[in-house]
């Protein structure tokens, strides 16, 4: 490969941190130029809302790899800056200092941004989204002199935030839309499990509640629902999911599609772009589907097929998704995706303790799992989901039974 070939990668993300170390692996010559509109080098996402957030790690420990490692690479950042214009027919980026940057091969690794939430109030001071690390540094800032917080959205990154802040010491509300926690992501029987964790744990959840605006005289006080119902607030933090970040992808006239669209191999519709992590939209053969996921394995895995086309070389991207959550003294790991269940099976007490397994099922082939402070159950269920494994409820149901003997 020549040396006089330029690939630019956007975003300093787990994906484009892959990207480049798969890139030389496959024995790209060339530069290697990282655009970011962040000031950091690349860092650990997943703990934000957990160690991070609540204080047991610290920043020194969140960089993916050590500022040498990037210089073995050979790689060349340009931090605090965004671009703002693609040029796919010229191969040009436009960035917000002026400057062009041009490139041979380019890596979309742009990630997503958190939702905002079209109620007034959200610009007083001690609300916060959180996404990024300065967000976290935002919010730290914030509980420090915060008696009371409250967090709109009870999805994951609301759970997580909620947990990491009690252990701050903060008096902690959650406000849920639907009718149960997880409601478009796990079970009734998770749903009601995370209910009962967050409540021992001195959480108050209210499920049924909207936000309808948040109030204060410049720094917010209180965040009123849509019953009317007023609650005081120290601080507020809003997490209701995240958008794609396809915009410079759109204007390219690449095919968008909730995601930017790429085929196993990460490319794009452009020969010359391809695109990896939170922001394609790709499909995954063992589910025979599309799908666009938010998380670091699928991040990291999907980068290397993006590198190895870089390079002209077909590596087809197929991995079974994966998830993790950490609340208090819990971690959840998640396996496969439950689309399409017809029937949930509980391995375990999900009704008291904090250790059992939920398995999803359709026909009776296992869809999905969600381990609760049960990694042998995760690691067998990977082996059944992707063996197409057949089991009846009773089995999964008995304890006795180990998982171990349905691998084919």
């Amino acid at each position: 490969m020549s040396t006089d070939n330029r690939a630019v990668v956007i975003g300093a993300s787990h994906a484009a941190v892959q990207l480049m170390i798969s890139l030389r692996q496959h024995g790209w010559e060339g530069s290697i130029t990282v655009v970011s509109d962040e000031d950091h080098q690349p860092y650990q996402r997943p703990p934000l809302s957990k160690a991070y957030l609540a204080g047991t790690v610290n920043t020194e420990q969140m960089a993916l790899r050590a500022p040498a490692a990037y210089e073995k690479l050979g790689v060349r950042f340009m931090l605090s800056t965004r671009v703002t214009g693609l040029d796919a027919e010229s191969k040009t980026l436009h960035l917000d200092n002026g400057e062009t940057l041009s490139f041979d091969k380019l890596a979309l690794c742009t990630g997503a941004r958190a939702r905002p939430l079209p109620i007034p109030g959200t610009d007083l001071s001690a609300v916060h989204y959180l996404r990024t690390l300065d967000d976290v540094k935002a919010i730290q800032a914030s509980a420090s002199a915060a008696k009371t917080a409250v967090i709109i959205g009870g999805g994951y990154i609301g759970l997580e935030t909620a947990a990491s802040l009690s252990k701050l010491g903060v008096k902690v509300t959650v406000l849920e839309t639907e009718s149960r926690l997880l409601k478009r992501v796990a079970s009734p029987q998770v749903s009601e499990f995370y209910l009962r964790l967050h409540t021992e744990e001195g959480i108050d959840i209210r499920l049924n509640t909207q936000a309808a605006e948040l109030t204060g005289d410049g720094t917010v006080a209180q965040v009123i629902c849509a019953d009317g119902s007023a609650i005081d607030a120290d601080m507020a933090i809003i997490g209701i999911g995240v958008i794609a970040n396809t915009e410079l992808a759109a204007e390219a006239g690449l095919a968008i599609d909730n995601g930017i669209l790429v085929d196993e191999f990460a490319q794009t519709s452009h020969p010359d772009i391809v695109a990896a992590g939170d922001c394609t939209n790709h499909p995954n053969p063992l589910l025979k589907r599309n799908l666009r996921l938010e998380s670091v394995p699928n991040a990291s895995e999907q980068a290397k097929a993006a590198a190895a086309s870089i390079c002209g070389i077909e590596k087809a991207y197929a991995e079974l998704p994966w998830f993790w959550s950490d609340q208090f003294d819990v971690k959840l790991q998640i396996v496969g995706m439950n689309q399409g269940y017809t029937d949930v099976v509980v391995r375990g007490d999900n009704k008291k303790g904090r250790s059992f397994s939920v398995f999803y099922l359709n026909d009776s082939t296992i869809l999905a799992a969600d381990c609760i402070n049960r990694p042998k159950d995760f690691m067998l269920a990977k082996k059944l989901i992707l063996q197409g494994v057949k089991s009846d409820p009773e089995t999964l149901t008995n304890e006795s039974i180990e998982l171990m003997t349905l691998i084919q």
